[in-house]
């Protein structure tokens, strides 16, 4: 059997192209929405309104740089959508079982079926970690089996627990986390930019036509609809992107994500992340993005069985002044193996039932062998006895035999009773 590649045996919702080398989100058929959205603005900007600017500025022909920046800037946008879709944002693998280490005891027990009492074992939902110098709960996750860190949510989305969550982008297809953060606020901003660069030469050519027939906006607005479209259009795109620009501006100055400032904004708790609005702004821009936790392109490694606990055997304790740690571990095994305990005393006590009733009809069998063997031998003696009486003429020695005729029946009337 070919070995398989983790992205294939991949557990989360996302998608995978060429070769698993781009990860996208469930609904990365969305880029093709915002992919339209983006060039089919720009090629009508480029066929009908910065054409017709390339002779208005003859001086270095300045007129076409005006394509160029468009053409050149969209690029630009599309690569960052690009890396923002189609990497990891901070998927956390998941863990192949729960964390045994905090597993405690519980002391009351649960009864089974059949009257059996088994202590159950459970392990807490929220662990309290230290992060700048203040306690944070981390929760735990039933789908990934692990305790989430700081400021880490599961997208239920993609279905994967994502480092520093912000959120999930429909508009891009991805979550938005940790390692693709910094590429969608540059996505997001310079799309920003581009809409008033378009809107702008609009507006330019609009004033250009009025000036060169010295008609009215109405005039020069009949002769190049392209231009009022264009600048309707990204007149509307302005209210979100840019609005979705200076709220992301604010909570990068904060050192805050979507998810908290929306979830905790009534709380009205202290920022413990908050390092200041120059360092929040270094942390996101100028610090290297952190490698990936999943080699997708990676051949899946079979789970080798996990080593039975060493059997340690320590002087006991008292329950109050001992170590908890070894009696909690100490208590998991004995409540893991309860059950099988108790079924092999029952297998135990079934088998000596059964061998003690085969040694009971054995051993009668053996005594009504050996009644019949020793019946058996006394026939054999009185017919020795009365044939040699006869043959040597002595009759005195039928005397010697009448006492032992006598013994027979009473021991067969003794073994009788």
């Amino acid at each position: 059997m070919a070995k398989q590649r983790v992205y294939q045996v991949w557990k989360g919702n996302n998608k995978f192209f060429f070769g698993g080398r781009l990860i996208f989100g469930p609904d990365a058929r969305s880029l093709l929405v915002t992919l339209l959205l983006i060039l089919v603005p720009v090629i009508i900007f480029c066929a009908l309104v910065a054409r017709h600017l390339r002779h208005e500025f003859p001086a270095y022909n300045a007129g076409y740089a005006i394509i160029v920046v468009a053409i050149v800037f969209t690029i630009y946008v599309l690569v960052l959508l690009l890396i923002t879709s189609a990497q990891d944002p901070g998927i956390i693998p998941r863990a192949s079982h729960p964390p045994e280490e905090d597993f405690h005891y519980e002391s009351s027990a649960s009864v089974e079926a059949g009257g059996k009492r088994t202590p159950s074992l459970q392990f807490p939902r929220t662990k309290e970690v230290l992060v700048n110098g203040a306690t944070v709960k981390v929760k735990y996750c039933d789908t990934c089996m692990l305790y989430r860190p700081p400021r880490c949510s599961h997208c239920s989305i993609c279905n994967n627990c994502i480092e520093r969550f912000d959120h999930h982008c429909p508009w891009v297809g991805q979550c938005i986390g940790l390692r693709n953060y910094r590429y969608f606020f540059l996505f997001v901003s310079s799309s920003t930019i581009l809409c008033i660069y378009i809107f702008s030469m609009s507006a330019l050519y609009i004033k250009i036509l009025m000036d060169n027939d010295h008609g009215t906006v109405w005039e020069a607005m009949k002769e190049s609809p392209a231009s009022v479209v264009l600048m309707a259009y990204c007149f509307i795109s302005l209210w979100f992107v840019g609005g979705l620009t200076g709220f992301h501006l604010y909570l990068i100055g904060t050192n805050q994500t979507t998810y908290e400032n929306f979830r905790y904004r009534a709380d009205s708790r202290h920022n413990i992340y908050n390092r200041g609005c120059f360092n929040n702004f270094f942390e996101v821009f100028c610090t290297k993005t952190k490698q990936s936790k999943n080699n997708l392109r990676a051949f899946v490694q079979e789970e080798s069985e996990r080593p039975p606990a060493a059997n340690t055997q320590e002087p006991e304790v008292d329950d109050m002044s001992g170590n908890p740690r070894s009696k909690v571990e100490d208590d998991l095994e004995i409540g893991g193996d309860l059950l099988a305990i108790s079924q092999r005393r029952n297998f135990e006590e079934a088998d000596e039932n059964v061998d003690l009733r085969s040694r009971g009809s054995n051993g009668k069998q053996q005594r009504d062998s050996s009644e019949a063997e020793f019946a058996l031998g006394l026939d054999r003696q009185e017919a020795q006895y009365s044939s040699r009486g006869r043959r040597s003429g002595n009759w005195d020695i039928m005397t010697d035999t009448q006492p032992m005729d006598h013994t027979v029946p009473r021991s067969r009337n003794d073994d009788g009773q």
